[in-house]
């Protein structure tokens, strides 16, 4: 048996790793916007990127490795280093030598596409990092682009024998977020002794129900990225315990993601069951998050479930409208082929619509397929922000 606690340090919880971040002058009003992980030990390491197939520098750089460890990470925000071809790549080569003294260091980017990198300006900031620093805050800082705040959480695992391990996190991303890899950077680290193959089944299952299950705008980067480092410090681990750690700290930072999303008043838990298998449950849930008519209805407090009903029906699997149920968390308004929302209904789903948080279900009627997807409203604070998004 285990128990988890949630604790303070975020990605720097974890034993024997440092992080902070720095201002390098990548951003215009000297906010901090490079950030690194170290570790006094080589990692293992698992990663998740974006299916994006223009896929960034960054990217390309870290699977030309191959299988390899590492004990630093660097990242830089307010430039993306994509589309920029192989002298994006090239870029990082030539800043990656002002980290010679570090073990296979990685580079990871988000903001502007299509510029090349300010080489200069990171080899510089690089300088500035002090690796005996814990400041999990400052490099959570850094790494953020449009979020209206950083994401971050720790959490402690403990056995009934008294041994533990630690898992340590942080995460960007508001926009450009799509149920396919939700842009997004997420960094883990762990002192629990798992190895790299043990990391990576655990970790592509995990985000499967997390960073592919949330939506902002339908839109896919060409960053995205997961990447989990343990470095086995606590010599302690166990499947079952490091797959629901895992699991808590990437549900809790996807849903922060959702949460901030640019300009998003709602965060709404989209809950499909009755599917003929999981995968239909899934691409029913997913087309719900994604839809610009269901964000809107979301954004306008209106509780128009004929959309929710059109969506299910245009999602292409197996459903009818004598088995469909839908709800707004309690409130049944669709009882297969039962309409419930006259006057009355409508005020108790309107109220419902005004929460901060609830929940859209469909029953289908079919079989046993389930899937959980996240997503919000979408306004006109987007429309402003991704105006405008490289001034």
């Amino acid at each position: 048996m285990y128990k988890i606690i949630q604790v303070d340090g975020g990605i720097c919880a974890s034993e024997g790793f440092f992080a902070d971040g720095v201002s390098a002058g990548l951003k215009l009003d000297g906010a901090k916007d490079m950030a690194f992980i170290y570790s006094e030990n080589e990692c293992e390491i698992a990663s998740v990127f974006t299916t994006n197939k223009m896929y960034a520098a960054p990217i390309k750089h870290f699977k030309a490795k191959g299988d390899f460890k590492t004990n630093f990470l660097l990242i830089n925000s307010k430039n993306a280093n994509a589309m920029t071809g192989q002298v994006g790549v090239n870029d990082i080569d030539e800043i990656m030598l002002a980290c010679e003294d570090k073990t296979n260091p990685i580079m990871s980017s988000t903001g502007v596409i299509g510029v090349r990198l300010p080489k200069q300006k990171i080899i510089d900031g690089i300088k500035l990092f002090d690796l005996t620093a814990k400041d999990s805050k400052n490099a959570s800082s850094a790494i953020m682009t449009t979020d209206t705040f950083s994401k971050e959480i720790a959490l402690n695992v403990t056995f009934d024998d008294g041994s533990s391990f630690n898992i340590g996190a942080m995460a960007k991303g508001a926009g450009m977020i799509n149920p396919a890899m939700a842009t997004m950077l997420c960094f883990i680290t762990t002192d629990a002794a798992v190895t790299s193959s043990q990391m990576q089944e655990i970790l592509d299952e995990v985000t499967t129900k997390t960073f592919n299950a949330i939506s902002v705008d339908g839109d896919t980067s060409t960053n995205d990225t997961v990447i989990l480092l343990s470095n086995a410090r606590s010599g302690a681990y166990e499947k079952d315990a490091f797959r629901d750690a895992l699991f808590k700290v990437m549900h809790f930072l996807a849903l922060e993601m959702v949460r901030d999303g640019e300009g998003a008043t709602k965060l709404v838990t989209y809950k499909v069951s009755g599917a003929k298998d999981d995968r239909e449950a899934e691409i029913v849930a997913k087309a719900l998050s994604d839809s610009l008519l269901v964000k809107t209805a979301l954004f306008g407090e209106d509780p128009n479930w004929g959309r929710i009903a059109s969506t299910v029906g245009a999602s292409g699997v197996e459903c009818c409208e004598e088995k469909l149920k839908i709800s707004f968390d309690n409130l049944c308004v669709y009882d297969r082929g039962e309409l419930h929302f006259d006057e009355e209904m409508e005020k108790k789903a309107s109220i419902v619509m005004t929460h901060k948080k609830f929940t859209i279900s469909c029953d289908l009627g079919i079989g046993k397929g389930e899937f959980k997807a996240y997503g919000c409203d979408l306004g006109y604070e987007y429309v402003k922000i991704n105006a405008d998004y490289r001034t």
